[in-house]
């Protein structure tokens, strides 16, 4: 009998050996297979270009009616070229970059083309040639190396075959459901799978946004009360004269803001209330030496205090920068990646005491790790961090206060709505002496003149990254498109530089000693396609190329300008985009105009609607499966207003409308 927590492998056709391909994307269960949604349809019904948008994906049929050609410009770019007829209309079809489809084109030939219309030039940018044509909304979902479309449809339908659908206990209370007129829970999983049509799909997509966003803000609303509930927080007595000594060491002297950001935390430190502070600040403003000085504030009152933050090398690097700035005290580091031996050293050191300041990742909150008197936990980049892991943190020590860290600038008002159990401190201000970052927008045609360019750069003993965007539509085409980036660079530079790649599929250990080897100058440019981890810090790169920057939202684009400009050296941020539409050369120009962050993010506020905003896995906003936290600012209002009344009650858990939070409420994990 098929369970909800029943492994993959038991599923009818399916052992452990094709379940296993499954972990890459951490489907484990039956559960998980079911609550693991696309992230797009395509709708694979032909339709007359007379009935569509400006702009719109759809499927186009038509005959062949002149000879497809291929045209060369640029560096190794290329467009492929033909008409169609449709009916009476004739229509220019390109597919760019993808000549090896040429033969598919003969005249007379009757063809089915995936493609994004043009109204204006009566043509269609073709993205995918379809050998039949479907009837329904044909579901896209995120997958890995290993396991396809069809076999994680597959997977999904067997799911269902086997009753696993009904298992599903409705997780809103009936009141709400009836209130905002929400579809059941088991319907809406069926019908976010495989919908019948566009109208049903909506009324699903709503219930389960409204779910997300409402277990979302449940969560922060009763961390609050919890909070403020709290007068057993810890008061840090630390030492005011050894801070300000230390303080006169550094190396630079602080900014006004990172000084009112220090004395809000420190002033929280002291008070008897639990704090709970979120310190946000561009990229290279300074967040990281607040943080530390907390750090030794902590250890100046004899508590330890622990930074836990998403991926080794970013703990490597922490761990580094403590021990130079605190050369008298005991530093420890905790990563999964340590050997044995190092990892048991490092946990009797931590109970014994002898640790005053650990940093880690994930491991800092495993069941071995005893903290011998934690005093301050910081976490940065929080959206990594849920709120149940927050709390097994505040279990590890006495409450231990709790600081989190984000470079992403979040306009004010999302922020409140977001962290709502936050207080919020904002270094708005870049420290003296910082060269600002040149950008430049150029278009594909120039990229000859960028690379002729970087050769001189390099010859400066520059280093240069390279990113290739992910492009949602498809994994391998990512990758595909790295590849032959990393291909043409190395053709182009030959012996003068070591071009490096690095993607989504290599394990986290390769992409770390890609990423370690870059840093020691083992080689001069890094090609890559997954978004080059925030925070990672090699002063002397100085060159960003963003290739097809138009694909990125401005939030990402700046993170990604802020890997530059870490040294004492002129940075360069080049953008290649040829953008298709008005908001694309906006944010082209927005970029060359200034390097505010936080005006960037209102500006990223103003242009919304694709939900890309604030980019994926790179921003300190929460992250969910289907909602958007800026796109969907509406239902997560209206869901913080909701959750903010129901805990207003002290004895809501009595209330029988709302039983079934309960149960639910601590499932939910959504920063991960």
């Amino acid at each position: 009998m098929i369970q909800l927590d029943s492994p993959i492998a038991d599923l009818k056709g399916f052992g452990p050996k094709s379940a296993e391909k499954f972990t890459k994307l951490d489907l484990h269960t039956v559960g998980d297979l079911l609550l693991y949604f696309p992230f797009r349809y395509e709708d694979f019904k032909s339709k007359s270009i007379f009935e569509l948008m400006d702009g719109e994906k759809a499927v186009i049929t038509g005959t062949v009616v002149t000879p497809a050609n291929v045209q060369y410009y640029g560096f190794k770019r290329n467009r492929l070229s033909f008409k169609i007829k449709q009916g009476e209309a004739v229509i220019a079809i390109n597919f760019f970059n993808q000549p090896y489809l040429v033969d598919k084109f003969e005249v007379g030939a009757e063809v089915a083309i995936f493609g994004k219309w043009d109204r204006k030039k009566s043509a269609v940018t073709g993205m995918k040639v379809l050998a039949h044509v479907e009837d329904d909304m044909q579901p896209v979902y995120h997958v890995a190396q290993g396991v396809s479309q069809a076999q994680l449809i597959k997977a999904i339908k067997v799911a269902f075959d086997s009753g696993a659908l009904n298992l599903l206990e409705e997780s809103l209370p009936q009141v709400l459901m009836d209130k905002y007129r929400l579809m059941g829970r088991q319907e809406a999983v069926r019908v976010m799978h495989f919908p019948k049509d566009l109208a049903e799909y909506k009324q699903a997509l709503r219930r389960i946004k409204f779910e997300e966003l409402f277990y979302f803000q449940m969560n922060l609303q009763v961390l609050k009360a919890e909070n403020k509930s709290e007068t057993n927080g810890l008061a840090i007595s630390y030492d005011e004269v050894k801070i300000k000594a230390k303080i006169a060491t550094l190396p630079f002297p602080l900014t006004k803001a990172q000084e009112r950001s220090l004395s809000e935390i420190l002033a929280d430190m002291k008070s008897g209330a639990h704090m709970n502070r979120l310190l946000q600040g561009d990229v290279g403003s300074g967040k990281t030496v607040i943080a530390s000085l907390a750090m030794y504030g902590a250890y100046t009152a004899g508590l330890q205090s622990a930074l836990m933050v998403p991926t080794e090398i970013l703990a490597e690097q922490h761990y580094q920068s403590l021990k130079g700035l605190f050369p008298e005290l005991k530093v420890v580091l905790l990563t999964s990646g340590m050997k044995m031996a190092d990892k048991k050293v490092a946990l009797s050191k931590i109970e014994s005491g002898e640790a005053q300041m650990i940093v880690g990742t994930h491991s800092l909150i495993q069941d071995a790790v005893i903290y011998h008197k934690l005093g301050l936990v910081i976490t940065d980049e929080q959206h990594r961090f849920g709120v149940n892991q927050r709390r097994i943190f505040r279990e590890k020590g006495d409450n231990p206060d709790v600081l989190m860290m984000t470079a992403t600038p979040i306009p004010r008002t999302l922020a409140i709505t977001a962290f709502g159990e936050m207080d919020v401190s904002i270094i708005d201000q870049m420290p003296a002496g910082r060269k600002t970052i040149i950008t430049r927008w150029v278009k594909h045609e120039q990229l000859d003149t960028v690379l002729t360019w970087i050769k001189s750069e390099l010859e400066k003993d520059a280093q240069v990254y390279f990113i290739s965007p992910l492009i949602e539509e498809s994994e391998s085409l990512d990758l595909k498109n790295a590849v032959a980036l990393h291909q043409e660079l190395t053709e182009f530079f030959g012996d003068s530089a070591t071009v490096a790649l690095m993607h989504g599929r290599m394990k986290n250990d390769e992409k770390d000693q890609i990423m370690q080897d870059f840093k020691d100058k083992k080689s001069q440019i890094l090609v890559s396609t997954t978004v080059i981890e925030v925070g990672v810090n090699v002063p002397n790169a100085t060159v960003m190329v963003i290739m097809d920057a138009d694909r990125f939202g401005l939030s990402q684009l700046h993170q990604l300008r802020g890997r530059v400009g870490r040294g004492d050296k002129q940075s360069y941020c080049v953008l290649v985009a040829n953008p298709k539409n008005d908001t694309g050369k906006k944010r082209m120009q927005a970029m060359c105009e200034t390097t505010d962050g936080f005006v960037l993010a209102e500006e990223d506020l103003k242009m919304r609607g694709s939900g890309e905003i604030f980019g994926t896995r790179q921003s300190g906003i929460p992250e969910f499966q289907v909602a958007d936290i800026v796109e969907d600012y509406n239902i997560l209002e209206e869901a913080r207003r909701v959750a903010s009344q129901i805990v207003s009650d002290p004895n809501w858990r009595e209330n029988p409308d709302w039983q079934v939070l309960e149960a639910h409420l601590r499932n939910q994990d959504e920063f991960d």
